[in-house]
């Protein structure tokens, strides 16, 4: 097994060209590339009880639940974080298109942009349960503003997935309470063309005033429906919104430069080793 020293000795011109020639083309490579700079949206799951009737409208409940959510809300929202319609109507927000240069047309420019800005960007849960919406730029103004909107749009989709619930019950309860309209329409009615409107003992003013409490209540659960879709409850919390960045993160030059001199000496060592290693068998 020959020396290293020695080898070293032997052989420094060709390890340090290889070295200095594959640093210069690293580095020419990365100093090419655009810097970009990163912008962090961090926010946690808010309860999906929020969303329900009784945790809002009943004290004892409220105290059952706590305002943050579970993992598994976490992890919901973190797979609507890979949907293509996410980055679409963020994309359309900001006019993509233009900033990243596309040069195909209509529909085409729309899907190039949207996939740009995927590829940018990074939505994921931290050690500490939080979700964090990473999106990198050249322009340092512009990445928070992307990273703020896909957090938006995000808190957006989950909003109308968790009012949707809601949005069919009150349908069916104003459905209901339609009906019980009718009846207690129909009975009045025929109270007073039988003139019996005064009479108190009678089936049909028995039948009139249960109709009345049930609608009574069902006025009282539509309002509450209609309060819970009208207030829109969160379900992510904001813990901090992006915020202009002030230096470039990537690509990191002097890492990715001292990466390659390091492993560009140790391929050229261990080439170097090979052509001894021949070299002694030869002889």
């Amino acid at each position: 097994m020959p020396d290293l020293i020695d080898l070293i000795r032997k052989w420094w011109k060709q390890v340090f060209l290889v070295v200095l020639f594959s640093v210069i083309i690293v580095g020419v490579i990365t100093f090419l590339k655009p810097r970009q700079y990163l912008a962090v949206a961090t926010s946690v799951p808010a309860s999906s009880f929020s969303a329900d009737r009784g945790k809002i409208f009943s004290e004892n409940i409220q105290a059952l639940y706590s305002s943050l959510g579970t993992p598994d809300d976490l992890d919901l929202i973190l797979g609507t974080g890979q949907l293509d319609t996410v980055y679409l109507a963020v994309t359309d927000r900001f006019n993509l298109f233009d900033h990243y240069k596309v040069k195909e047309k209509g529909n085409a420019a729309r899907i190039k942009a949207a996939v740009l800005l995927k590829d940018n960007t990074s939505v994921l849960k931290s050690a500490y349960g939080e979700l964090k919406v990473k999106v990198w730029d050249t322009d340092k103004n512009l990445a928070p503003q992307l990273s703020n909107g896909i957090m938006e749009k995000l808190q957006s989709i989950h909003q109308d997935l968790q009012s949707e619930g809601n949005r069919s019950t009150l349908a069916g309860l104003q459905a209901v309470r339609e009906k019980i309209g009718i009846q207690i329409d129909s009975i009045k009615a025929f109270l007073s063309t039988a003139s019996m409107l005064a009479g108190g003992d009678d089936p049909y003013t028995t039948r009139l005033n249960t109709l009345t409490a049930q609608l009574s209540k069902y006025e009282k659960l539509v309002t509450e429906y209609e309060m819970l879709l009208s207030s829109k409850p969160p379900v992510l919390i904001t813990v901090e919104k992006a915020k202009t960045p002030e230096w470039p993160d990537r690509p990191k030059r002097v890492k990715i430069l001292v990466a390659t001199a390091l492993l560009s000496l140790l391929f050229s060592l261990v080439l170097v080793l090979v052509l001894e290693r021949r070299k002694q068998i030869n002889q």
